[in-house]
């Protein structure tokens, strides 16, 4: 007998032998089923008055027994009291309803906010790495990339409200006050430029503010206007009698080569003339290089006006929004930014001991009124790459105050 054989045989005794082991088994331990087995017997037909619904419509269960018809309940849980229900009822509306007694200042904010939110929002609500902004995108809707902010985007102050309520801060939700969320929302506001530093918001005038995008949102009705399109059976084959390129990408050229001879000369004309539009572009860069480095522009003189009492006070009002960076006066040292003393008419980058930024440290020129108020307008965009945070004072009067108050400090 061959070993194939050999094999083959043992596995089918095997197999064999596993099958009647498994018949014997069967047969002494499985029990038949009952002729007459036993039932459950019907419930009680005891019918209890069902639980009084709770506030809200807020059922914990039901303490009464079921009954044979299913008209009772369950014999589960009780009511919810009220207190336990106000506990997870925190809805605020946009109108105010559902707010509570409170009020909280700006300033009281700031406070507020650096302790809880500015390690991730930043102390100026700008942003901390990838965590959110929550100030600054004013007039970005419409562009490419918007930066959607409270200030920017955000159509109900309610939101700001419920949300800090609810979530903030991130690991220890709901461990503010009444209060502090008042002045940690009247902050954020203060933050967008939408109130003014001596703003308190409270349950009473809540109601009274309108946020900026407050009409930037619509009804969705899809459902009732577009679902329908959406929805028809879709057509799969010969969905149009022809088809033709109406368009060539000129730049990218990703536009097949085939067909549309008359589109392909017009692409190639246009990309011509936009060569010869960045060859005459750089030609005049070109020439204009040599004259920059022959003359270079001499530093504006610094304006030597006699100083604006008033304007100086506001203007220290103001610059409470830098504080938190900077310092002036008799003792000022370099915290997070340079000390200020002295920094009207002073060259740019000039505090020795002071490690600035690249963009700053080789910028060059002096901190004249041009260039203060370019800066404080829009810190990132007139030096790209400073690590100033601050988003920059919107409003031309506020940086005229500062700059006049910085003028005292020589």
């Amino acid at each position: 007998m061959s070993k194939s054989l050999k094999l083959y045989a043992g596995t089918a005794i095997g197999i064999l032998g596993t099958l009647t082991l498994a018949v014997n088994f069967a047969d002494r331990f499985v029990a038949d089923f009952p002729e007459n087995p036993r039932t459950m017997a019907a419930l009680p037909a005891t019918q209890v008055e069902p639980v009084a619904e709770a506030p809200s419509g807020v059922l914990i269960g039901a303490a009464t027994a079921a009954t044979t018809d299913g008209g009772g309940t369950f014999g589960l849980g009780r009511a919810a009291l009220p207190e336990e229900v106000a506990a997870w009822d925190l809805d605020v509306s946009p109108d105010g309803t559902g707010l509570p007694a409170g009020s909280g200042d700006v300033w009281t904010g700031e406070t507020v906010f650096e302790e809880n939110c500015a390690v991730c929002h930043g102390s100026f609500a700008e942003g901390v790495d990838n965590w959110p902004k929550l100030a600054g995108g004013d007039g970005t809707l419409a562009d490419e990339d918007p930066l959607k902010t409270v200030g920017s985007y955000w159509p109900y102050l309610s939101t700001v409200w419920d949300y800090v309520h609810r979530s903030m801060p991130f690991g220890n939700a709901q461990s503010l006050s009444a209060d502090e969320v008042y002045a940690i929302t009247a902050y954020i506001l203060y933050s967008n430029d939408l109130v003014d530093d001596d703003f308190e918001l409270s349950d009473a005038n809540f109601a009274e503010f309108e946020m900026p995008n407050a009409d930037g949102f619509i009804i969705d009705d899809r459902a009732e206007t577009e679902y329908s399109l959406w929805r028809a059976e879709p057509c799969m084959e010969n969905c149009k009698e022809s088809v033709e390129i109406t368009m060539r990408a000129t730049v990218l050229d990703v536009t097949p080569d085939h067909g549309g001879t008359e589109a392909t000369e017009e692409a190639e004309a246009s990309t011509g003339e936009q060569e010869a539009e960045v060859e005459e572009v750089a030609a005049v860069a070109e020439e204009a290089v040599p004259a920059a480095e022959e003359a270079p522009a001499e530093a504006a003189p610094v304006e030597t006006a006699a100083i604006d009492a008033a304007l100086a006070a506001e203007g220290e009002k103001v610059f409470r929004k830098c504080k938190a960076c900077h310092q002036v006066g008799e003792g000022a040292k370099n915290r997070t930014g340079p000390e200020l003393n002295g920094v009207v008419g002073r060259e740019i980058a000039a505090v020795g001991d002071f490690k600035y930024s690249k963009t700053l440290a080789e910028m060059g020129g002096v901190w004249d009124s041009e260039a203060l108020h370019g800066f404080l307008g829009d810190p990132r965009g007139y030096a790209k790459g400073t690590k100033m945070a601050f988003a920059g004072l919107k409003k031309a009067e506020d940086i005229d105050a500062v700059v006049e108050y910085l003028k005292t400090f020589e």
